[in-house]
């Protein structure tokens, strides 16, 4: 069937619009997206640090601009304004406003770090040993390990306690610094400073993220043998070990322990990781049976807990507990977002519920949440691998009509979809499309084989002005390469224009002939140019 995409030009007009947007200032990226009519509520601290949430913002001036206007900073609120930010992965800008409180990258990083520098310098207030720790742990994640030893080297040695040794041992745990951290962690049992499970965890994770799964569960005992009662987390990061090496004895040994520990409450997530080990060694009886006990610990509103045993039902091909759980969702929790409907619609596209999944999507549309072309992707996918193309074109198509133009990513899948079926004249538009939109950064990118691909169908079937349209779209995406050359390459040859201008752009760019690009341009001596 024909497209009824949007015209070439308009997209282009599209793009530009959207990239002017996000080109503007930098708080953009935490600017709202809705409006209200409602009394504005009382000025706080977070209210405004929360918008300032792009990373090149710089935290401090605002700080001192509010202490400035005469608005109170709490120690308790610049404590729970760290703790938020480092869950928000702005680590730098928590950063900032503690080393700022006295005593004490990545983009997310920003936060953190500003927040806690603005503390240190601003408030003559003392450190306690929880302080230095986290601030240690936000050096070492936005200024790297160097900087985080040479901080824990100059604290005082009254300051040097479990939380701080701890904070270093996380700092040498997530550079996955085998070695490092098992020496440290045996100065730490030396000095009597091992007294929770944290550090055994550490370790734990760190044999874990090596894939050194063997060794989890003898620090499991180590930590037993030693009196430290292991927790939750233990316990789950043990069962996974078990799990990772398909040892489904042991697993279920780990298991029945912790159900037995007078300290400990087996909680969902335990189950569902249970139920997850389950699934990969195809025990279904026991898998469903897990599930089951997990959703007997689930808080009733828990969404989360209700998308974790959706997709686990959806990997057992158990569509009715999926719609079950759904509408059980649907009385508990009152509302679906956007991540609900992704998790259901990746289950029914999973098992192949076309129809069901198409009538979820139009609730979806109807429910007023915010557009996210990650939801509709979902159903694009599934049409893609079920070569449903046409469907997945006309759901584009609907969606323009409707004056919505469909993100860069939800276009290429489409391509690739058509790519896949040898259609590469509809791989070119439906790519096309998707460049005229694509902004950096937002977690899609052209596939470098799919468009290796076009670029060969252009070369032999393209006008060498479309040729040159399609690459410099591509390379607001992808730095310009030899394959776009060479297709430009053809097409000149066939057309019979001169190369000489062509081959010099291609020597500026720093890309050398090779023996392919000989051979092409030894088909020019060869080649006719076709009659006016």
């Amino acid at each position: 069937m024909d497209s009824t995409v949007f015209s070439f030009a308009r997209l282009l007009s599209r793009a530009l619009q959207i990239r002017l947007r996000c080109s503007g200032s930098p708080l953009a990226a935490g600017s709202s997206r809705h409006f209200c009519t409602a009394r504005a509520p009382r000025k706080t601290l977070q209210s405004m640090i929360w918008p300032l949430g792009h990373p090149s913002v710089n935290l401090a001036p605002e700080l001192d601009r509010w202490v400035a206007r005469g608005y109170r900073v709490r120690l308790v609120e610049l404590q729970y304004v760290i703790r938020e930010l480092r869950k928000l992965r702005r680590y730098k800008q928590a950063l900032e406003v503690r080393v700022s409180l006295l005593v004490p990258c990545n983009r997310f990083n920003a936060a953190c770090l500003q927040v806690s520098e603005w503390m240190k310098g601003k408030q003559n207030i003392q450190f306690m040993s929880s302080d230095h720790a986290v601030h240690l742990d936000l050096i070492g994640q936005v200024h790297g390990l160097l900087s985080a030893e040479s901080y824990f080297n100059n604290m005082r040695e009254n300051d040097k306690n479990e939380k701080t040794y701890g904070a270093l041992l996380n700092c040498y745990v997530r550079e996955r610094l085998v070695e490092k951290s098992l020496s440290h962690i045996q100065k730490m049992k030396e000095l009597g400073l091992v007294s929770s499970p944290l550090p055994y965890n550490d370790i734990m994770c760190l044999y874990t993220n090596t894939g050194q799964h063997e060794k989890v569960p003898s620090v499991l005992e180590d930590m037993k043998t030693n009196g430290v009662l292991p927790d939750n987390f233990s316990y789950r990061i043990c069962i996974n070990s078990y799990g990772a090496r398909s040892d489904i004895n042991g697993m279920e040994m780990i298991l029945e322990e912790m159900e037995h520990q007078p300290q400990i409450v087996v909680d969902w997530n335990t189950y569902t990781v249970v139920a997850n080990i389950y699934i990969k060694a195809s025990f279904t009886d026991k898998a469903s049976s897990a599930l089951k006990k997990a959703e007997e610990k689930l808080n009733k509103r828990n969404a989360l807990g209700y998308n974790h045993l959706i997709s686990l039902y959806s990997q057992l091909g158990n569509k009715s507990e999926m719609q079950r759980l759904w509408e059980l969702q649907k009385v508990n929790c009152k509302k679906f977002f956007n991540k609900d409907y992704t998790t259901m619609l990746g289950g029914l596209v999973k098992l192949g519920a076309v129809e069901e999944a198409e009538v979820l999507m139009k609730e979806w549309e109807s429910s007023g949440n915010a557009l996210d072309w990650r939801v509709p992707n979902v159903l694009l996918i599934g049409y893609r691998k079920m070569g449903l193309l046409e469907k997945a074109e006309a759901m584009l198509d609907d969606y323009l009509k409707k004056g919505k133009t469909p993100a860069a990513s939800s276009w290429g899948i489409v391509a690739t979809g058509y790519a896949e079926k040898d259609m590469m004249d509809k791989a070119y538009e439906l790519m096309k499309n998707a460049l005229c939109v694509y902004i950096s950064s937002v977690g899609w990118e052209p596939n470098p084989t799919i468009v290796k691909s076009i670029l060969h169908y252009l070369g032999d079937n393209s006008q060498s002005k479309d040729v040159e349209t399609f690459i410099q779209l591509l390379k607001v995406a992808m730095p310009i390469d030899r394959d776009m050359y060479h297709t430009l390459i053809k097409t000149y040859i066939r057309e019979g224009k001169e190369m000489s201008e062509l081959m010099q752009r291609m020597k500026s760019d720093g890309i050398k002939e090779n023996e392919e690009t000989r051979k092409i341009l030894d088909s020019a001596s060869k080649h006719t140019p076709p009659h006016s």
